[in-house]
């Protein structure tokens, strides 16, 4: 099975949280052959790790460790090039979902997501707003049975 996860989902297979325990059970319950994610989550992931250093959730140290594990983990991703199809694609969505609050990063992200449509099963997020784009945009946010 093909999946796709944002960053706000893949962060919880890194740092225990909300949501990282339904997410792995997901993960035991499906034969994954391909992880997606965009190629923005690179730095997304790294912004997140050292606002949990700021916010005193997790040390510089932990965020090390965390850092390195995902940079480790990067052959097991396949990343979508956030090229100019694809951000052609996220300002058009921002001006769709504008109104909703869709901002930019997570533009390019549902951006990139529906650019996989058909071709992933399940689309990740532990996002809600982003969550519901997905949902209206026609893509699956739960495990096919």
């Amino acid at each position: 099975m093909k999946i796709f996860l944002d960053t706000s989902s893949l962060f919880k297979l890194y740092h225990q949280e909300d949501g990282t325990e339904e997410l792995e059970n997901a993960f035991l319950l499906a034969n994954i052959t391909d992880l997606y994610l965009s190629e923005i989550t690179k730095v997304e992931f790294t912004a997140t790790v050292w606002k949990k250093v700021r916010t005193r959730e997790i040390t510089a140290a932990q965020a090390t460790v965390t850092l390195a594990s995902f940079e480790t983990d990067f052959a097991k991703y396949n990343f979508m090039t956030a090229d100019s199809r694809i951000l052609e694609r996220a300002r058009n969505l921002v001006t769709k979902y504008g109104v909703a609050g869709l901002r930019t990063l997570d533009s390019i992200q549902l951006a990139t997501c529906t650019a996989l449509k058909g071709e992933v099963a399940v689309f990740y997020t532990a996002d809600k707003l982003l969550q519901a784009l997905l949902q209206s945009e026609g893509l699956p946010t739960e495990m096919p049975l």
